[in-house]
């Protein structure tokens, strides 16, 4: 698993253990986190950047099967630096589907995204929906998408490419820590926590109902379930994963101020370029053909289960 020491990935990683699987994390470091690793995975620390390192250690393992969740993915940044989201998320990406193919690797789990959609037409957005990115960051997952069309088609390579929206909550032992934080949720926690002073509100001036962006929020076991599923498809397919509801920033401000007890006051500032004002999803493919469902549908419950991780990890992991 590339990406295994990562917020996502190291929760997929305790997922596939708990079901008897044997779990290989090969990460650089330089988003995730060593103490996230769950200690029954084995490590190697290694870039995809460096095509020697991912071969060596494609060839050592010979998985049975590649979850690829290594990527950069600050929408943000990536207006401001196309080239790193580019070479890092194509580039490495590529050095990863030619180790595989090289040494008989046959079938990959891939970490897409709803930015590949842009602005939607529709809502709730399915599979079908004309794909627009908006910014680097969607454009660099949406072109891995298109080159792993090709290799199942040249190469025989199965995919999954599972296109997810806004991702929160916690398991028991992991939640999420990034070293730049710009996830809501665990910003506005970070508040409760006495470790910011404010809440942010980037935009009040969309067209929504309160005037703030909706996003469809995802619990990461949800996400880590859908992930697991994806591992016995036969063919190579694309699906999107949501709940099919949308939560605005002001109601998840709402809820933080709910199950924290604490009055986390926001303060108002400009759109952030490249955000869409609605993206919600609809799963009923993913339903139908995985066989898979939400168990977390509920905002407050997804929040309930960040802050119970956060009170434990104030300071995140500690390397």
């Amino acid at each position: 698993m590339t990406g295994g020491a990562g917020y996502i990935g190291s929760i997929c990683v305790e997922g596939l253990l708990q079901r008897g699987d044997e779990v290989i994390v090969f990460d650089n470091l330089s988003e995730g986190h060593r103490n996230s690793i769950d200690h029954r995975a084995t490590f190697i620390q290694g870039n995809l950047l460096e095509a020697e390192s991912i071969s060596l250690a494609i060839n050592t393992s010979r998985p049975d099967a590649v979850m690829h969740f290594a990527a950069n993915a600050l929408v943000a940044e990536s207006m401001q630096n196309p080239y790193k989201y580019f070479h890092n998320n194509v580039c490495g990406g590529l050095n990863l589907l030619h180790a595989m193919v090289e040494n008989g690797v046959s079938r990959i789990v891939f970490s897409s995204t709803c930015a590949t959609f842009g602005t939607p037409d529709k809502i709730p957005i399915d599979e079908n929906a004309q794909q627009n990115p908006i910014n680097p960051y969607g454009e660099s997952k949406l072109m891995f998408e298109k080159i792993l069309r090709w290799f199942d088609q040249i190469h025989g390579l199965t995919f999954v490419a599972l296109r997810y929206f806004n991702v929160a909550g916690a398991s028991e032992k992991f939640g999420e820590h990034h070293r730049v934080e710009t996830h809501l949720i665990p910003r506005v926690l970070q508040v409760a926590l006495g470790r910011l002073p404010h809440a942010e509100i980037y935009g009040t001036d969309f067209p929504t109902p309160d005037g703030t962006c909706i996003r469809d929020y995802i619990h990461v076991l949800d996400l880590a379930s859908a992930h697991i599923l994806a591992l016995s498809t036969q063919k190579s397919d694309f699906f999107n994963l949501g709940t099919g509801g949308g939560t605005s920033v002001r109601e998840v401000i709402d809820a933080c101020r709910k199950i924290t007890g604490h009055p986390i006051p926001a303060v108002e500032k400009p759109r952030r370029q490249g955000d869409p004002p609605r993206l919600v999803a609809s799963s009923e493919k993913a339903k139908e053909k995985l066989g898979w469902k939400p168990q977390f549908e509920n905002i407050e419950v997804i929040v309930e289960s960040a802050w119970r991780w956060h009170r434990a990890h104030p300071d995140g992991y500690s390397d």
